[in-house]
C-alpha cells in the first residue's frame, strides 16, 4: 500500500543523489583528485623512487632535518598568533638548537633534547580564532583542502623560511622541488598501503583530512559536539 501511495515526485526525490554537507563539490574534486592522481603516478612517485634510491639515507634525513627547521619557524610564529606563548617559547628554542648545535638543522639534536615538533600553520591560526573551515576542496597539484585552508595557503608559502632566504625565481622553484620530492619519497610507504587499504581513496582520503584538520585545530582535543573540523 506504502509503494502504492508513493507520488511521481517521491521516486523522483529517491533518484537525486545525496549531497554531502562537508563536500558539496565533490564531483569536480574528484576530476581533480584523479588529476592529481596521475601527475602522482607519472611524475612524482618516479622521482620520489629515484631520489630514494639515488640520495644515501644519511643525506634524505639531513634534507629533512633542515626543511623541518625552517617551518619550525614559522610554526613558532603561528602558535604566538594563536595565543600560545609557551609553545611558541618552546619552538623558537627548538630551532635555536637544531640551527647551532645541529649545524643549521642538519641535525635534529633538539627532539634528543625533548623538545618535540609541533607544526603549525596559518590555517590552524585562523581555525583556532573561530574561522569555520568551509568545504572540502580539492586543488590542483596542491591537493587537498578547505575553503579556510586554501585562503591560508598563499601566507603559508609566503611567509614559509625556505622561500624568505632564497632570491630569485629559478632558486625558490629549485628548493620547492626539493621539498616535494623529499616529502613525497617520505610517504612511499604511506601511499602503498593507501592503495592496498581503501576501496575509494577519494573518500579516504578526504575523511582522514577532514578529521586530521579539526584535530590539529584543538590541538588534539576537539570538543565531541562540535560539527566543523
Amino acid at each position: 500500500m506504502a509503494a502504492a501511495a508513493s507520488s511521481p515526485e517521491d521516486e523522483a526525490d529517491a533518484d537525486v543523489p545525496t549531497v554531502n554537507p562537508r563536500d558539496p563539490y565533490e564531483s569536480l574534486n574528484r576530476k581533480v583528485f584523479e588529476f592529481n592522481d596521475q601527475l602522482d603516478a607519472h611524475v612524482l612517485k618516479p622521482a620520489a623512487e629515484t631520489y630514494q634510491k639515488v640520495v644515501p639515507g644519511m643525506v634524505r634525513t639531513g634534507v629533512s632535518n633542515v626543511l623541518g627547521n625552517l617551518g619550525d619557524v614559522w610554526s613558532a610564529v603561528n602558535q604566538l598568533l594563536q595565543g600560545k606563548p609557551g609553545q611558541a617559547g618552546a619552538m623558537t628554542m627548538r630551532v635555536i638548537t637544531n640551527t647551532f648545535f645541529g649545524i643549521g638543522g642538519l641535525f635534529d639534536q633538539a627532539t634528543e633534547l625533548g623538545l618535540e615538533r609541533h607544526s603549525e600553520d596559518f590555517g590552524q591560526t585562523l581555525g583556532r580564532w573561530g574561522v569555520p573551515p568551509g568545504p572540502y576542496i580539492v586543488l590542483p597539484l596542491l591537493g587537498a583542502s578547505t575553503a579556510r585552508d586554501t585562503v591560508a595557503t598563499p601566507v603559508d608559502l609566503y611567509a614559509s623560511m625556505d622561500t624568505q632566504l632564497v632570491s630569485g625565481t629559478s632558486a625558490t622553484l629549485g628548493v620547492s622541488a626539493v621539498k616535494v620530492v623529499n616529502t613525497r619519497a617520505n610517504l612511499l610507504g604511506a601511499s602503498q598501503l593507501l592503495d592496498e587499504v581503501a576501496l575509494d581513496r577519494y573518500s579516504f582520503f578526504r575523511d582522514a583530512y577532514l578529521a586530521r584538520r579539526r584535530n590539529q585545530v584543538y590541538d588534539g582535543n576537539p570538543p565531541d559536539d562540535d560539527e566543523n573540523p
